[in-house]
Parts: C-alpha cells; sequence; structure tokens
C-alpha cells in the first residue's frame, strides 16, 4: 500500500491512525501548496483532488479519511479506534458523523473562505461573506461537545477512537489558523490535552 500524503488535518487524521495502529505504511508527498493535487497525475488516482488517497496493492484507490481509517482498522481485525463489536463500531460512527458535519467540515470551510482564501479561491468554491458564521457555527458545536463531555475522557467514554483522531488534528489545524481554543471550554481542553500527550498525535 501507499499513502499519498500532504500538509494538512486531513492526511494527519490518517497519519495518526496509522501510528496508532502501528503499522508502516509507504507515503509520497504531494505538494497541496502548489496544487498538486490538482493536476492530472493524482486526479488519475483521485478524481475529487483531495489529500490523503490510499493506493491499495491491487491498484485500486481509496479516499476520504473515514473510509481510509475504517478499511485499515478491518485489515487489522477490527481495534478499539472504531469499535470490536457492532454496538462501538456504530458508537464511533455516530460521532465522527456528528463531529464531522457539526466541527469539521465548518472550521475547515471557514479558514477556506477566510485566512486560505488566496490558495482555495481558484481550486473550490469558497464563501468569503460566510467564513465568519461558519467559524461561529464550529465554535457552538465544540461548545456544544464540551458540555456532554464532563466525567469522559474521550469521546466515546474511555475509549480513545477515531473520533477523537479526527476532532484532535482539526481543532489542532484550527488553533494554528485563526480558531483557537476557546479556554473556558474546560472539558475539551482537559481532552485536548490528553490526546496531545498521546505519541500518536506526532505523527
Amino acid at each position: 500500500m501507499k499513502l499519498y500524503n500532504s500538509v494538512g488535518p486531513n492526511p494527519k487524521v490518517v497519519r495518526m491512525y496509522i501510528a496508532e495502529l502501528g503499522i508502516e505504511i509507504e507515503k509520497q508527498e504531494v505538494d497541496l501548496m502548489a496544487g498538486e493535487n490538482r493536476q492530472a497525475a493524482y486526479m488519475e488516482l483521485n478524481p475529487t483532488g483531495t489529500m490523503p488517497a490510499l493506493e491499495l496493492d491491487d491498484g485500486s484507490v481509496i479516499s476520504e479519511i473515514t473510509a481510509l481509517c475504517e478499511y485499515l482498522d478491518e485489515k487489522q481485525g477490527h481495534t478499539p479506534l472504531l469499535g470490536t463489536t457492532a454496538e462501538e463500531r456504530a458508537e464511533t460512527r455516530m460521532w465522527c458523523r456528528r463531529i464531522d458535519l457539526g466541527i469539521l467540515e465548518n472550521l475547515a470551510n471557514g479558514f477556506r473562505s477566510s485566512e486560505g482564501l488566496e490558495l482555495f479561491k481558484d481550486r473550490i468554491h469558497t464563501i468569503p461573506h460566510a467564513a465568519d458564521d461558519l467559524k461561529a457555527i464550529a465554535q457552538e458545536k465544540i461548545t456544544w461537545l464540551d458540555g456532554i463531555m464532563g466525567g469522559n475522557d474521550y469521546v466515546c467514554g474511555d475509549r480513545f477512537s477515531l473520533a477523537d483522531i479526527m476532532l484532535f488534528c482539526f481543532l489542532e489545524f484550527g488553533a494554528q489558523v485563526g480558531q483557537p481554543l476557546n479556554k473556558e471550554n474546560s472539558n475539551i481542553v482537559a481532552w485536548y490535552d490528553r490526546v496531545v500527550a498521546r505519541d500518536s498525535a506526532s505523527a
């Protein structure tokens, strides 16, 4: 297998998941800043042009971070990161969906339409006039999550999961692009400190 890797929170999600699984996968760097992911060679592999992508041994290619992580987890025989039972997997997928739609998408699109506008305006449809509202929605959802995280070490209770990895990678990214953690969200801050201390956080 080969992971087409680049800068950004999406590739980091997959790298961190791989690190948590304790496996090694060959990486090929794609220059996102230069737009290499929008050029013909990469678009033939992944027609959406998004990063990352995983080329399997048979030459087929998978993209989208949840699909990639779920595939890798299944190849390892189902780990607690996704869930070892049907119930745990449903719980993980539920939280991944909530976090992705409520926080990740709004945080990322808020960035792409403001601080990242020069980089993205000719690559995707950006909405500069909506940037502040997108960021605000992300913060509202983070505060909502903070309100129900009390007493939990991780999003899925005491089980570290893909939901934590996704949330961490995007909150880490947000802090670097003008969307810092709200220190009043004490449960999220404590959770963040637990996750950043993991070896995989530097993947």
